[in-house]
């Protein structure tokens, strides 16, 4: 007698190996013993366990409008203070310049949800391959992923991690 089993059995994340079972009569004092045997089919398993073969498409970072998160200059103590990013204490002084008493920059029109001094913004306002170099020591090769982390971060510090803001930031960068 034999039998034939084909195909994978897939539970959760583990996949087990398809097998060809044949069962064979072994004579015992008169009676006969059904015993399985069991051997690994020879087919190839799938190498990826079925997530597929490409690799994910690293984040483009973009700037979303209607945000602003980054114009909320005055953050809670788990981010960097102007002290801590800027070497220049120029820099810093014009930082805090802009903090105005609610803790937003005093450009940033909370109405419109858009800087009023967007093209001569300070550099630091820019979220630009040179500046995170010179600020954070962050590489051209890993910009839109730590522009795209820092963004995810304040957006959520800002908003919360289940806002508008933050949907369209994360669609926006992976489209």
């Amino acid at each position: 007698m034999s039998e034939s089993i084909s195909g994978a059995l897939i539970s959760g994340l583990t996949i087990v190996n398809a097998v060809n079972c044949r069962t064979k009569a072994y004579p015992k004092k008169g009676k006969a013993k059904t015993v399985k045997l069991v051997q690994p089919k020879e087919e190839k398993m799938l190498k990826n366990g079925g997530f597929g073969d490409k690799k994910m498409k690293e984040p483009l970072w973009e700037c979303v409008q209607n945000c602003g998160a980054c114009c909320k200059l005055q953050k809670d103590p788990s981010f960097a203070s102007p002290d801590e990013i800027f070497d220049n204490p120029h820099d810093v002084q014009l930082y805090n310049s802009l903090v105005g008493t609610d803790g937003w920059c005093i450009h940033y029109d909370k109405i419109n949800r858009k800087c009023s001094i967007y093209d001569e913004r300070p550099y630091f306002c820019r979220v630009e391959t040179d500046v995170f170099q010179t600020l954070y020591g962050i590489s051209k090769r890993k910009f839109n992923k730590e522009a795209c982390s820092f963004c995810n971060d304040t957006i959520k510090a800002i908003y919360g991690a289940d806002s508008e803001e933050l949907n369209r930031f994360n669609k926006a960068v992976r489209s």
